[in-house]
């Protein structure tokens, strides 16, 4: 029979049936959904997790690999392990997963429209479970890939969550991710996305905010993401050119 974890400082959030590891996966969970370890942040070592929740290295190695499989955590040879955050390089596309048709995805740029405080309509409130008419912030933005328009992007977030985001907080950060707008600025972390992608053909607005002509065929899609907790964020919907650049995904 497994063991009941005891934790000096949490106490234990799973049923004693699960594997020990996941138990353990479980708890530094916790410890980062609390702000115990920041993104970008190194987390004790394996030996130290282990003299803490009272298991052995091998348990708490299996809960870390997990961890850092998820994009959740980062291993660092000779460095150690830290929170992984949207402000590393390689984490720029993790969300944004448009491509070139020839090359690989360089820099891009965002220009933000507008980035207003109002109300969550009733299919808001439905994506961020939120209640009708709660405050949210909504932002209008077009991203650009070597000065062109590609995506036309409406975000929408929980005012609650993202007080004091403003045009010129974004604007601050036009050319960085968002998300580690979000992260640092709001002590907020996506971690994991769902979306829906279908065809749809530029309206007069996105035409002309993306340099198409109207009725030009576009990529739409609608995205939810989640950060701790399964906790829904934001809800995001994007308009994508694919006359010169694709979707692409990764399917395991």
């Amino acid at each position: 029979m497994t063991a009941t974890i005891q934790a000096p400082t949490v106490s234990p959030v799973a049923p004693t049936f699960l594997p020990l590891y996941r138990q353990i996966k479980a708890l530094v969970l916790r410890g980062l959904e609390a702000g115990e370890w920041k993104p970008g942040e190194a987390i004790p070592s394996e030996s130290e997790l282990a003299a803490r929740y009272r298991v052995s290295q091998g348990t708490v190695r299996k809960a870390i690999d997990e961890l850092a499989a998820e994009n959740l955590l980062v291993r660092r040879q000779g460095r150690g392990t830290f929170v992984a955050t949207h402000g590393e390089p390689r984490q720029q596309f993790r969300f944004l997963r448009l491509a070139p048709d020839h090359g690989e995805p360089g820099p891009y740029a965002s220009r933000t429209f507008e980035c207003r405080r109002g109300r969550a309509s009733a299919e808001a409130a439905r994506m961020l479970e939120l209640k009708p008419g709660d405050a949210v912030v909504a932002i209008r933005r077009v991203l650009l890939f070597g000065g062109e328009p590609i995506v036309l992007e409406d975000i929408t977030l929980p005012g609650a969550v993202f007080k004091g985001l403003t045009a010129e907080r974004l604007a601050e950060h036009e050319g960085a991710s968002i998300y580690h707008l979000y992260e640092t600025d709001f002590g907020t972390r996506m971690i994991r996305a769902d979306e829906k992608l279908k065809a749809a053909a530029a309206d007069p607005t996105a035409a002309r905010l993306l340099g198409v002509a109207a009725g030009t065929p576009l990529l739409s899609v609608e995205r939810v993401a989640f950060t701790y907790g399964d906790r829904p964020v934001e809800w995001r919907r994007g308009l994508y050119r694919t006359d010169r650049h694709h979707y692409t995904n990764a399917l395991y």
